[in-house]
Order: structure tokens, then C-alpha cells, then sequence
């Protein structure tokens, strides 16, 4: 159930409705990058923007350390990261935190083809300074 007070709620709704359409077409037991092909034409068929395979740089006190591929940037504002394993552990949860936090994003979707049925957690970044500076992809060529 969607609560309408979350931010993004409908963003994150029509999401998990894209998800909920690949599971149940496909099942579960196919690898990750076969879940994320599926999911981009679930999103160019709802009409949602996105990046898929988004390299975003890490930031160290304003500096340059490294990057990250995230699997998904939905409409500028929601991180989405797939999996496609039988049980989510907490090193996934870590994991997207993570990029929130790093790329000072407020909301993230951490969504599991690999159960029998769908998983998803909708996660929230409350560490967000009130004047932090998004990180940007490096390259924006790859938006929907």
C-alpha cells in the first residue's frame, strides 16, 4: 500500500507497478541485467524518465573519490536498485543507503526479482543537510 504522505509516493508507486508487471511476466530465477532490460521498457512503456546504469561520482569533503554505477535514476528524484537473489540481506540495505546518502538523493526504491514473489523496500535518506549539493551523473547523455 502506497501511503500518499511519503514524498514521491506516486513516483515510487507507478515504480513498483513497472516491477510488479516484469515479475510477473517473467517469475523469478533470471539474472539481474535481464530484470533491468525488462524494467526499462516497463518505464519507457509508462512514459518515466530515466538513466539506467548511471555512473555518479562519490564525493570526500567536495573531492573526487571514486564512482558508482547506479542501476537506475527514475525522473531525477528516485534511486532504484535491483536484485535478483532468493533473500535481501542487510548488506543490501546498506548498499542503497549508501547511494543515497553519497549522492544526496531523499528517496530510493531496493527492489527483488530473485523471491517467488516481488520484494521491495522503499527507503529514505534523512541525512540530508539542508544545503547539500546533489551530485550529478557525469555524463546525462544516457536520460530517457
Amino acid at each position: 500500500m502506497v501511503k500518499k504522505n511519503y514524498m514521491h509516493c506516486d513516483l515510487t508507486g507507478r515504480i513498483i507497478g513497472c516491477a510488479m508487471n516484469v515479475h510477473s511476466v517473467l517469475g523469478n530465477g533470471f539474472q539481474e541485467i535481464i530484470y533491468q532490460r525488462a524494467l526499462a521498457i516497463e518505464f519507457e512503456n509508462s512514459m518515466l524518465n530515466y538513466a539506467r546504469e548511471l555512473q555518479m561520482s562519490i564525493l570526500y569533503r567536495d573531492k573526487e573519490i571514486g564512482s558508482r554505477r547506479v542501476d537506475f535514476l527514475v525522473e531525477n528524484s528516485v534511486i532504484v536498485e535491483l536484485k535478483a537473489i532468493t533473500v535481501l540481506e542487510d548488506v543490501h540495505l546498506a548498499q542503497t543507503i549508501n547511494y543515497l546518502e553519497a549522492y544526496h538523493f531523499k528517496i530510493a526504491l531496493l527492489i527483488n526479482f530473485g523471491a517467488k514473489s516481488l520484494e521491495f523496500k522503499r527507503l529514505i535518506n534523512s541525512k540530508i543537510p539542508p544545503k547539500a549539493k546533489r551530485t550529478l551523473p557525469t555524463e546525462n547523455k544516457q536520460l530517457k
